[in-house]
C-alpha cells in the first residue's frame, strides 16, 4: 500500500510502498478513507516533538472496515469508523474513573517505538503515529481505537470529527465545562478553534469572541457563532478583550500551541476566569505568568483531546451536526490526493487554510 513516509524532521514526506501485518487478536484492518492534515502532525515534521522515524503520519481520519482480527465483537467488515488517538483498555484506573482518553495501560496505548505492525523494504520496520499512522491507505489499529458511525454519515465530515471538532468542542463542554450566559475568548481560528468557537455558542455562552490574524478565518468564526472578533495583527489582544467585556473573560481557549498566546489566554481572564491550553505548546518552552493573577481564583489548564469519551462523544457530535447546530461543512478548505501531502503542509503553515483532507478516494 501506498504511505507519506517521515524520515527525519524538517524533510518533505516521501510516498512509498509499506506492508501492514495481518490483524491479531483484537485488532482491526482499515481501508482509509479520509485523513485530516493537522497542526500536531506539523510539529512532528518541523521536529518540535520527536517521533522515532521512519513514521507515518496521520491521526485524524475516517475509515471503513476490511478485516478483524481474533476477539473483535465490536466491529464487522463494511463498517464505517472514525478513528481516534486516545484508545483505552478499559480497565485501567484513568479509563474507569472517567478518563479513557488518559489511558495507562501501554499494552493498549503503546508508546512511540512499541509497535510492530508496519514494515517496509523486506521487512525493514516503520513506525507507527499514535496507534493509527492515517497518511496510509489502510491502517492497522486496536479495536479500541475506532468508534462506529452510521452508514448515512459523509467520511469526509466524520474525519473532522477525529480530532479537531472532538477536541475543539470538547475542550468548551468536558475541560472547561463554559456554563450559559458566559463569555469567552478563543484564540486561533484553526480547525480547532473554531470547533471551540462553536462549542461554546452550543454551550449557550452569551459573548464569544474569536481572535486570529487572518480575516477569511474571523468572518468563518462569525458564521459558527462567534459573537466579536479581534484581529491579533493589528489590536494587542489582550488589551481588546478586556475592554470589550469591562474586565476580562470567564473562560478563554488558546488553539495555537505558542508562549505568547497561552500566556495571553490567562491574562485575558477576569476573576474567577479559566483559561484552557488546547495547542500543542513546543516541547521544552515554558509559559510565565505573574504568580500574583492567581490570587483572584484564576485558573490554567491543559486538556488532552478535549477530555474525550470518544465513542460516546463522537456520535453525539454527529447527531448535532445532523440538526444543522454543529457546523462541520465550513471546516473543509480543501480536498487533496496522497501524492500532494507536502503542498499541504505548506498551505497549512502558512495559515491560510482550515482543514485540508486527503482522499483516498473509498
Amino acid at each position: 500500500m501506498k504511505a507519506a513516509v517521515l524520515h527525519a524532521p524538517n524533510q518533505p514526506l516521501t510516498i512509498e510502498d509499506i506492508a501492514l501485518e495481518k490483524p491479531r487478536s483484537r485488532e482491526v484492518l482499515l481501508r482509509t478513507a479520509f485523513a485530516g492534515l493537522c497542526h500536531s502532525d506539523l510539529h512532528f515534521i518541523e521536529g518540535l516533538y520527536q517521533h522515532p522515524t521512519p513514521c507515518v503520519l496521520g491521526h485524524e481520519s475516517s475509515a471503513v472496515v476490511e478485516a478483524v482480527g481474533e476477539d473483535v465483537s465490536y466491529v464487522k467488515p463494511g463498517d464505517p469508523v472514525i478513528t481516534c488517538l486516545s484508545v483505552f483498555c478499559g480497565t485501567c484506573p484513568q479509563c474507569l474513573t472517567g478518563h479513557p482518553n488518559l489511558c495507562e495501560n501501554t499494552d493498549i496505548k503503546m508508546l512511540p517505538g512499541v509497535s510492530r505492525r508496519l514494515s517496509w523494504k523486506g521487512g525493514e520496520r516503520m513506525h507507527q503515529f499514535m496507534n493509527l499512522s492515517s497518511f496510509a491507505e489502510a491502517m492497522l489499529v486496536h479495536e479500541n481505537a475506532i468508534v462506529k458511525i452510521d452508514a448515512d454519515i459523509p467520511l469526509d465530515r466524520a474525519a473532522l470529527v477525529g480530532c479537531g471538532v472532538m477536541t475543539g468542542v470538547g475542550a468548551v463542554f468536558n475541560a472547561a465545562k463554559v456554563e450559559p450566559g458566559s463569555s469567552v475568548a478563543v484564540i486561533g481560528c484553526g480547525g480547532v478553534g473554531l470547533s471551540a468557537v462553536n462549542g461554546a455558542a452550543l454551550a449557550g455562552a452569551e459573548r464569544i469572541i474569536a481572535i486570529d490574524t487572518v480575516p477569511s478565518k474571523l468572518e468563518l468564526a462569525r458564521e459558527l457563532g462567534a459573537t466579536d472578533t479581534v484581529n491579533a495583527s493589528n489590536a494587542d489582544p489582550v488589551k481588546a478583550v478586556r475592554e470589550m467585556t469591562k474586565g476580562g473573560v470567564h473562560y478563554s481557549f488558546e488553539a495555537l500551541g505558542t508562549k505568547s498566546t497561552a500566556e495571553q489566554a490567562f491574562q485575558m481572564l477576569r476573576a474567577g476566569g479559566t483559561a484552557t491550553i488546547i495547542g500543542m505548546v513546543p516541547f521544552g518552552v515554558k509559559i510565565e505568568l505573574h504568580g500574583f493573577d492567581f490570587l483572584r481564583d484564576r485558573k490554567l489548564q491543559g486538556t488532552s483531546m478535549g477530555g474525550n469519551r470518544f465513542r460516546v462523544d463522537m456520535p453525539r457530535l454527529l447527531s448535532l451536526w445532523r440538526q444543522g447546530r454543529l457546523k462541520l461543512d465550513h471546516l473543509i478548505s480543501g480536498r487533496l490526493k496522497l501524492a500532494e501531502i507536502n503542498e499541504g503542509f505548506a498551505a497549512l503553515k502558512s495559515g491560510a487554510p482550515v482543514r485540508q483532507l486527503i482522499d483516498f478516494g473509498v
